[in-house]
């Protein structure tokens, strides 16, 4: 991965994927880490074979399922399997989002309950953002049993919802509901619609007569008022912000102008697929991208309804992760939306499944960018074998090569030039040297005999060991900064 800031796809089991990224991004600016996750995991209908990695053995797990599930935890049902399956994945999404990030899960009946309890756990109740409803199909199934299954949930949380955190994008406005707003009277503060100018609750003092132009008198509703004295409507008459009709015999009315109004909808929690794409619309999508013979994936979520996600959530610069990317719809509807108001956003996706990664994934982004004259591209990347095993220790098979790579990526953000790799020495970026002292004959440790090794330059130098012999005053004289071999990253 050349940067976790281009659009990257990751092949590879998303459990190590996030781990990984969880160690690439710990030392980034919050302007530089995730700022909308979405997810589309398996629903768990009971008819599917998700392969994923559920971790059920690892010890993290098994004390965790001894807490939650209790003493059934020796005979998991498929609901504490597929939790098995989220919860770790859940808690490094979480580490991954910068501070005012936000994440947002598609699922239905099945695990709808018991997500939202891992993320109460997990996120915190208190940020909680909604759980919203989305029509995924129009028409209704008549052959169903019971009611015509017609809408899928989609649950929003918040990393922090407070202190500068996470803040909802208003909608715009559109063009139906700027209609609404006139100007019969040629006003010079633009178009306006009239409001009603009675209220609620009875009050004495607004309580009186109005005479209109025409010398019609009105009265207000009977056991209501105006909603405002006679001061105020006779001040308001004279910024001619009252409108009694074109013949001036009507109830008064407010003006309200559309330049005074909010510049922008609140997104409300109810989606309907004729705004933001029904099912059948997606599956339409990917089969012109590929071809009407060919049914790569089933049930893939509209490019709309990403997009609208992304619409509420996200600036023109945010990185947005797709964990379990399947037919790569997060990554066209991120290309889409940039392409429609000029953004930069950029995405990682990541699947498991090699054939799905290669076949379908990757082809539908590179199709689409071709198709629709998206500017971006995006990098193929798959996962390495692992650095470290499930309880977070670094592999005894780890070689000098691959620690090197992983740290030298982890303090440049840049790939390592192997070519480079010249015995302790592993590069240079930015006026500094990196040296790893691993796996020496003796043992791993910075004494004064490995001053000999340091390389003629002016540069600051870090080294990587597992004990430093060296006082202050020599690693300052050779502008030395010692660092801990990581022989463990935190694990769930």
């Amino acid at each position: 991965l050349k940067d976790p800031l281009d659009n990257a796809l990751i092949r590879g089991d998303n459990l190590l994927a996030l781990r990984t990224l969880v160690e690439l991004f710990r030392n980034r600016e919050e302007k530089d880490k995730v700022k909308c996750i979405y997810i589309d995991p398996p629903y768990n209908t009971g008819n599917e074979s998700w392969v994923y990695n559920d971790k059920v053995n690892s010890p993290k797990i098994k004390k965790w399922l001894g807490k939650v599930v209790g003493g059934q935890s020796e005979d998991l049902c498929r609901h504490d399997k597929w939790l098995c399956m989220m919860y770790p994945r859940l808690k490094l999404l979480k580490d991954l989002l910068s501070k005012d990030g936000v994440i947002f899960i598609s699922i239905d009946d099945n695990e709808h309950c018991n997500l939202k309890q891992a993320m109460d756990e997990i996120f915190g109740e208190e940020n909680f953002v909604t759980t919203i409803i989305w029509q995924k199909k129009y028409a209704p199934s008549n052959d169903a049993k019971y009611f015509s299954n017609t809408h899928d949930f989609i649950i929003c949380y918040a990393k922090n919802k407070e202190n500068e955190g996470f803040k909802i994008n208003l909608l715009a406005r559109t063009e139906k509901q700027d209609a609404r707003y006139k100007n019969p009277d040629n006003d010079t503060r633009g178009p306006w619609k009239p409001s009603g100018i009675d209220a609620k609750t009875y009050s004495v003092a607004y309580d009186f007569e109005i005479i209109t132009p025409s010398g019609r008198k009105v009265l207000p509703p009977k056991g209501s008022s105006w909603r405002f004295g006679k001061k105020k409507f006779e001040e308001m008459i004279s910024d001619n912000r009252i409108w009694f009709g074109k013949g001036g015999s009507n109830v008064p009315a407010i003006k309200r102008f559309l330049s005074e109004v909010q510049q922008g909808i609140v997104p409300t929690t109810i989606w309907y697929g004729e705004d933001v794409g029904f099912t059948d619309e997606a599956s339409k999508i990917v089969k012109e991208i590929f071809s009407e013979s060919f049914t790569p994936f089933n049930n893939p979520k509209p490019v709309r309804l990403i997009k609208h996600i992304l619409q509420v959530s996200t600036k023109p610069d945010d990185l947005i992760l797709d964990s379990f990317a399947g037919s790569g719809t997060t990554g066209h509807a991120v290309l889409d939306l940039n392409k429609e108001d000029t953004g930069n956003r950029k995405f990682i996706l990541v699947e498991m499944e090699d054939k799905i990664a290669k076949d379908i994934t990757a082809e539908r982004v590179k199709r689409a960018i071709k198709k629709y004259d998206y500017q971006d591209g995006f990098e193929y990347c798959e996962l390495d074998k692992p650095l470290f095993d499930e309880q977070g220790q670094i592999e005894e098979t780890c070689e000098f090569n691959q620690l090197a790579t992983y740290i030298y990526f982890t303090e440049t953000q840049t790939n390592i030039d192997k070519k480079k790799i010249e015995k302790n020495f592993i590069g240079e970026h930015s006026d500094t040297d990196f040296y790893l002292i691993y796996k020496e004959k003796d043992k791993n440790i910075l004494t004064k005999s490995f001053l000999s090794k340091l390389r003629k330059t002016e540069n600051r130098k870090i080294v990587y060991a597992d004990k430093n012999y060296l006082d202050e005053n020599v690693l300052l004289k050779y502008n030395i900064i010692f660092k801990q071999i990581p022989y463990e990253v935190k694990v769930y």
